[in-house]
């Protein structure tokens, strides 16, 4: 700027161009672009090299690889500008920076960055929902559980809740399970076009599912879907799916069931109602207590999100859902049943009351055995106890070699399993005094030996025991 300065004041004096280049030891081609004030040295334009390396090959392969991601239709599942760039190296060999390709990609697709209208919602307009998934350890063992998130939108309050499968009983029992939560009901509840809530089209002309259909009407709420590929639309909770898997589950959780997961995350909702959101005039627990004020109020009736099903008992006295098979008691072998699938458990019903239940089976292909519903059987068949299957699948290895070595009928082994079934099978073999509460009423000493009818064992009993009568 000095030398442009003193060009100038010395060519508006009268000196020459070489004179002035001469004077201050500059260039002439210099003080010829500076002296008419055309070109000013703090205004310089743009350097753009073209990459010698983008040949038209190059260029050809990266069209080809948008054209595919556009017919494919799946922009979740389209080529990044890094994806592209390793097909290269690994396909064409190109020898070129991977930023060559970064530009060459965002000029081909010839977007610019989309902007997005700030929005304002009212208490009590909408809530925006959406799915997650993260990893924790259930009694031991890793997996991978789905992770429901729901945002009020006006003041951020979140609910989060894990199940083992993201179906259809999931979702709608998640919805119950949110409203209930926030103790009342939005005018709007904002969801992309997931299978569990659509049954056909998407977007503005998406129609929902029955039981979503039937959910809505019942608590008086406005179903809205998202257009394909357009996060934003419920940007909220896609920031919280996000947040609660970095925050919530971070160590990874280590529970013994779903139920201890969700009571942690139902404490970790409430905990961050002390959060104060940027750009907010108060807490989130603050404008939540506004926002409840301008909910709609739960129905009398919370609706049943299960699953139902008609089936007939097997000559196995079970019944079939899902590929797997659940037992029930051997009296209602060949009756027809109706089977109720909740996320986490499998209720069978005959008449209206119900007669199994068990925790569900989320393997394919499986066969689930309550001991319970087959000891009368066992009692007739006797010379099947070693074998059954319900017995092998709830009975340790150790306790049936301990029975084997026993000198006992098969409805004494019967009695046995059942009460083995009432105070353990190491309280068993131990001989342990236990209160067991009799059909009448009262409370009765109870001890191995007590389980042999015939009184011709009470002294062999105490003698292998070591217990008396």
């Amino acid at each position: 700027v000095e030398d442009y300065r003193e060009v100038r004041r010395r060519w508006l004096a009268g000196e020459s161009q070489r004179g002035i280049a001469r004077a201050l030891g500059i260039s002439r081609n210099t003080v010829k672009k500076y002296c008419e004030g055309s070109n000013v040295p703090w205004e310089r334009k743009s350097y753009v090299r073209e990459a010698t390396i983008l040949t038209p090959e190059v260029k050809a392969f990266i069209e080809e690889c948008l054209k595919a991601d556009e017919e494919e239709g799946r922009p979740k599942q389209g080529h990044t500008a890094r994806r592209i760039y390793t097909r290269l190296v690994e396909e064409k060999g190109y020898q070129g920076g991977e930023s060559t390709i970064r530009r060459a990609v965002h000029e081909i697709k010839g977007k610019s960055r989309e902007a997005f209208v700030p929005l304002a919602f009212e208490p009590g307009d909408a809530m925006q929902i959406d799915w997650g998934e993260c990893s924790i350890y259930l009694s031991g063992e890793k997996l991978t559980v789905y992770l429901f998130c729901a945002r009020m939108c006006y003041s951020d309050a979140p609910f989060v809740i894990a199940y083992r499968r993201q179906n259809s009983e999931s979702f709608l029992d998640a919805l119950v399970q949110t409203l209930d939560f926030f103790g009342g009901t939005p005018r709007r509840v904002i969801f992309d076009n997931a299978k569990v809530a659509v049954k056909d089209g998407f977007g503005a002309n998406a129609v929902a599912t029955e039981g979503y259909a039937a959910l809505s009407a019942h608590y008086g709420f406005e179903p809205v879907f998202c257009n394909i590929a357009s996060g934003n639309e419920k940007g909220l909770v896609e920031g919280l799916v996000g947040f609660s898997r970095r925050n919530f589950c971070v160590p990874i959780p280590k529970v013994g069931s779903m139920e201890e997961l969700n009571d942690m995350l139902r404490k970790a909702c409430l905990a961050y109602r002390a959060h104060k959101v940027q750009g907010k005039e108060a807490s989130v627990g603050a404008l939540f207590v506004k926002e409840k004020e301008a909910l709609y109020p739960l129905p009398g009736y919370a609706y049943d999100p299960a699953k139902r099903v008609e089936a007939k008992v097997s000559l196995y006295s079970t019944v079939r859902y899902d590929t797997n098979s659940y037992s029930v008691p051997v009296d209602y072998c060949g009756e027809q049943v109706t089977v109720k699938a909740l996320p986490n458990r499998i209720e069978v019903y005959c008449r209206g009351e119900m007669i199994a239940s068990h925790q569900r089976c989320f393997l394919h292909q499986q066969s689930i055995y309550c001991l319970e519903h087959y000891l009368p059987l066992l009692e007739q068949k006797g010379r099947a106890i070693f074998q059954a299957k319900p017995v092998k699948d709830n009975v340790p290895e150790y306790f049936l070699q301990w029975l084997r070595k026993q000198d006992l009928k098969p409805k004494e082994l019967v009695k046995l399993l059942r009460l083995s079934l009432e105070i353990g099978f190491d309280a068993v073999m131990q001989g342990q005094r236990h209160n067991v509460l009799t059909q009448s009423g009262e409370i009765q000493d109870k001890v191995l030996v007590a389980t042999v009818d015939l009184l011709a064992y009470d002294a062999l009993y105490t003698q292998r025991m070591g217990v008396g009568t």
